[in-house]
């Protein structure tokens, strides 16, 4: 079941008649909270624990089903007067490693459970290969995820942060996460009050502190990054408004992305279209036309692999098709779909490709009627460095 699904099934019960006519009742899907911040050491999990804690006071079943304090004493010591699950081990030797114990949720079964790092890569042998997929199952089972994260693991933004502060994010989480989250909570920090928690030691280790004020927390990308959190939230408020207004019933228009076999175009054009449709309201579909004879190289196979899947994981559709024209593959399936939007990447041609006939792009524009078609350039990063673990 889909977020968006389950959300609509959220305040009823859910009954089910199997094969032989037996009836049985499915719990109804957990809701999510998430508490979203521009950077690490903002005060997300600080603030989840405190908010726990009010819960607690009420009556609310809560448990700390994983937390990652990063060494934060404040934060470790207002946990302590929280009931925790065991974290689960996987792994062996000096390799191994801690990760949600799904199993001891799902015997538990608590109202509400904290998550912490949503974008986190888990173990190799564990059920799972990220984090967000946990907070999925334990949605399924009708527990309450409260969860964490920055803006820079979302994945549609990988390639603009990337590009806006020469980090490489490593750990992502899908859109459709944010999107269909049933509470946004910002936690907010000015710049320079971040930069001044980090010079205190409130944040990293004595060792740590001038690397990052003077690398990834500087005052230009602390700044890049809070207007990214505020803006998504006004992307998604604006979406939420539209679907009350009615606005749905017209959601039938698509957004057509077309990609080749390189690997980093490829990826920077799909998350571009995830963008482009989640603002029009409409769905996602991702073209790679073969050659009609189906033969394509190990690394180009392995790149519409990797495309394939970055497609699923943000909700699209991906369509891989066979040709002699790719062009003329490109506008039959901008018909078929009934889409409204194409995405296509700078035509990199030379001076004789350009003398032997025209572009995909300007094929494009010449044979569609009622269709905005975005080119998307090639970006400039100034530099690329890998992300601090805790990002």
């Amino acid at each position: 079941m889909t977020n968006a699904s389950a959300r609509a099934l959220r305040g009823r019960r859910v009954e089910a008649v199997d094969s032989i006519g037996m009836s049985h009742y499915r719990p109804q899907p957990g809701r999510l909270r998430i508490y979203l911040g521009a950077a690490a050491g903002v005060g997300k999990t600080y603030q989840c624990v405190g908010d726990a804690l009010l819960a607690r006071d009420e009556g609310v079943d809560i448990v700390v089903g994983y937390l990652e304090p990063h060494g934060r004493r404040d934060t470790e010591q207002r946990a302590r007067a929280l009931e925790h699950a065991p974290a689960r081990r996987y792994g062996g030797g000096g390799r191994a490693e801690t990760e949600v114990d799904l199993d001891w949720h799902s015997q538990r079964r608590p109202s509400v459970t904290i998550i912490d790092e949503l974008a986190h890569t888990n173990a190799a042998d564990a059920p799972h290969t990220k984090r967000y997929e946990d907070v999925e199952q334990l949605l399924g089972l009708g527990i309450d995820v409260w969860t964490t994260v920055n803006i820079q693991h979302l994945e549609s933004l990988n390639d603009r942060i990337r590009s806006l502060t020469g980090v490489s994010v490593r750990e992502t989480f899908p859109d459709r996460m944010l999107r269909d989250a049933d509470e946004i909570r910002l936690i907010d920090l000015s710049p320079g009050a971040l930069r001044e928690r980090i010079a205190q030691g409130r944040v990293y280790p004595p060792e740590r502190i001038d690397r990052a004020l003077t690398g990834f927390f500087t005052v230009e990308n602390l700044t890049m990054l809070r207007a990214l959190a505020l803006h998504e939230l006004a992307e998604i408020a604006a979406a939420e408004a539209r679907r009350v207004a009615g606005a749905e019933a017209q959601m039938s228009e698509g957004v057509l992305v077309a990609i080749g076999g390189r690997r980093e175009s490829s990826t920077r054009l799909i998350r571009a279209g995830e963008r482009v449709a989640e603002r029009s309201d409409a769905s996602l579909y991702v073209l790679v036309v073969e050659p009609a004879d189906g033969r394509i190289d190990e690394e180009t196979a392995a790149t519409l692999n990797e495309a394939e899947r970055l497609t699923t994981t943000l909700g699209g559709t991906f369509l891989r098709r066979r040709a002699e024209n790719a062009a003329d593959e490109l506008i039959r399936e901008t018909e078929a779909q009934n889409v409204s939007q194409v995405i296509l990447g700078e035509s990199h041609r030379s001076r004789l490709q350009r003398l032997a006939g025209p572009s995909l792009i300007e094929v494009v524009f010449r044979r569609t009627r009622g269709v905005d078609v975005y080119v998307i350039a090639t970006p400039v990063v100034r530099h690329a460095v890998a992300e601090p673990a805790d990002l």
